[in-house]
């Protein structure tokens, strides 16, 4: 049983590597925004847009992935992501234009998409029932040891192009630093391709296309003589029972019978991100700058959020199949909605004034004396304070010295809003993260499991991207506190549907779920 457990999770582990990358590569974009916007010189929807973009054609890829990996098999697919991966990083790095910069950031999602749908779906596949939670799980922690990898590499990056080293300064870390944050991964997209050489394909896959003594085979060696025999049996059972239907249709998942099981898979692919996480993770220094912190300190505090999701992640693995699906979607749901609830009370409290000493320091750097027009006036709200920068100050120098002045202005309980960012992702990590794919992978039916989990991704990452283009003009328009309560209220809208609609689906096999959930037509 060890040995089975070994290969089990040496395979997973490598599959997951594809995790690392895509939170890697959409993660690192945090540090990046804020040099790309005066470099670029972009409004705030074109700097939604430079984040979201990658997003996009995740979603495309999303759509087509499942069905490639049905078609072409699921380790060839990930093969294609790994090197989408370390063309992407190249390219971005080395933009010159805008446009350019966006068509090399829209090819890395590409890689995303298929990797977000594939790597779970093949870890489902090869993994025993009582050790399925944990390993799909292994993807959602690679996804979140690659954000806080993004996290540090961009702050350590940071410094370094700031320091005095002569190393740094000949690699021209300091004047390239946002090229160096994109650039660095390629390394771990070269290294994934090269380990996906050594795992097998999905024993399923294989089984479906034929090769059923290759597909016992792997399963022996992931589960044993005795359970392989007994999970082929079901898998050839389930193959025949759909031998006389039509080829998969997209329409097939809007039948009657996949009534419930649709409902609860697009709910809960909603529900990940509609409460904010992607504008946590890929703007978390900008979030922090507005709470009067400064860049350095923001780019160290973004760190903690990619710490608190690591070890938070673990937490939900050990858990997952031990206390449930259901209970940690209730428990992390609810401390999504008080987090948000506590960081928008926060921003809402905080009010803005410039001195006379901090405006004698800031024009040393502006060189405009038309900032002492905002010489001891005191600003209620973020959105009144920013709107009287950029009239006072122009466009171009506002978004320049934006985060310089936040700094010295800002009057808030900065702690509050890194306990709630921090609670926060906690939170997510613990039910969200890791729960939405491994239910993905339980809920829908073998023959339509490829198509199903792809839809259902598609919607996950269209309300992603949605929620990462506007968050920049959220801000600016709707402030700080008003974004955050919208995204409590969503994750309390939330919870009522957990409670009402998702079942607990642990310890039961995919051939078990399915006779539960879909019904016979």
């Amino acid at each position: 049983m060890k040995s089975n457990k070994a290969y089990t999770i040496s395979v997973s582990l490598i599959v997951a590597l594809g995790g690392f990358l895509m939170g890697f590569d959409a993660s690192v974009i945090s540090g990046v925004v804020e040099f790309i916007e005066p470099a670029f010189e972009l409004t705030k929807i074109q700097l939604g847009w430079a984040v979201s973009c990658l997003t996009l054609t995740a979603t495309l890829a999303m759509m087509v992935s499942g069905p490639l990996s049905d078609k072409f098999g699921r380790k060839k697919v990930l093969m294609s992501a790994a090197l989408l991966f370390a063309v992407s990083a190249i390219t971005s790095a080395l933009a010159t234009e805008f446009w350019f910069f966006i068509t090399a950031r829209m090819l890395g999602g590409f890689g995303v998409g298929a990797s977000l749908i594939t790597a779970p779906m093949y870890i489902a596949e090869i993994s025993p029932p009582k050790m399925r939670g944990k390993m799909v799980s292994f993807n959602q922690l690679n996804i979140v040891v690659g954000i806080s990898v993004a996290f540090f590499s961009n702050f350590l990056i940071l410094k370094l192009g700031n320091s005095d080293i002569s190393w740094a300064a000949s690699l021209k870390l300091g004047e390239h630093n946002w090229r160096w944050m994109l650039g660095v991964e390629t390394i771990p997209a070269v290294l994934y391709f090269f380990f996906l050489l050594t795992v097998p394909e999905s024993p399923r896959w294989l089984a479906k296309q034929g090769f059923q003594d290759k597909a016992l085979e792997i399963m022996k060696k992931a589960s044993g003589n005795e359970a392989a025999i007994k999970d082929m049996q079901a898998i050839e059972e389930s193959f025949k029972t759909n031998d006389n239907k039509e080829k998969v249709a997209l329409k097939e998942l809007f039948k009657p019978a996949m009534k419930l099981v649709l409902i609860i898979g697009v709910g809960i692919a909603i529900l990940q991100q509609i409460t904010g996480i992607n504008s946590v993770f890929f703007y978390a220094p900008m979030i922090f700058e507005q709470s009067g912190v400064g860049v350095d300190a923001s780019f160290s505090q973004a760190i903690y959020v990619g710490l608190i999701n690591v070890v938070f992640t673990i937490v939900a693995m050990w858990l997952i199949d031990r206390l449930g699906r259901k209970p940690l979607l209730i428990i992390g749901v609810t401390g999504i909605a008080l987090s948000m609830f506590l960081i928008g009370g926060s921003f809402s409290n905080a009010t803005y004034k410039l001195s006379e000493q901090n405006i004698q320091e800031l024009n040393k750097d502006i060189n405009n004396d038309r900032i002492f027009e905002l010489q001891d006036k005191i600003f209620e709200s973020d959105i009144e304070f920013r709107q009287a920068i950029a009239t006072t100050l122009g466009l171009e120098k506002s978004q320049q010295f934006e985060s310089q002045i936040f700094k010295l202005a800002t009057n808030i309980n900065s702690i509050l809003i890194l306990i709630g960012i921090l609670t926060f992702v906690a939170s997510f990590a613990i039910s969200l993260g890791p729960v939405m794919w491994v239910l993905f992978s339980e809920l829908f039916p073998n023959r339509l499991r490829g198509l199903a989990i792809s839809f259902a991704g598609f919607v996950n990452s269209a309300v992603s991207f949605s929620v990462q283009l506007v968050f920049p003009w959220e801000l600016s328009n709707l402030g700080n506190s008003g974004t955050f309560f919208i995204y409590g209220i969503f994750a309390a809208v939330g919870l009522i549907f957990i409670i009402t609609l998702i079942p607990e689906t642990k310890g039961k096999s995919l051939e078990e779920l399915e006779k539960i959930l879909v019904k016979s037509n």
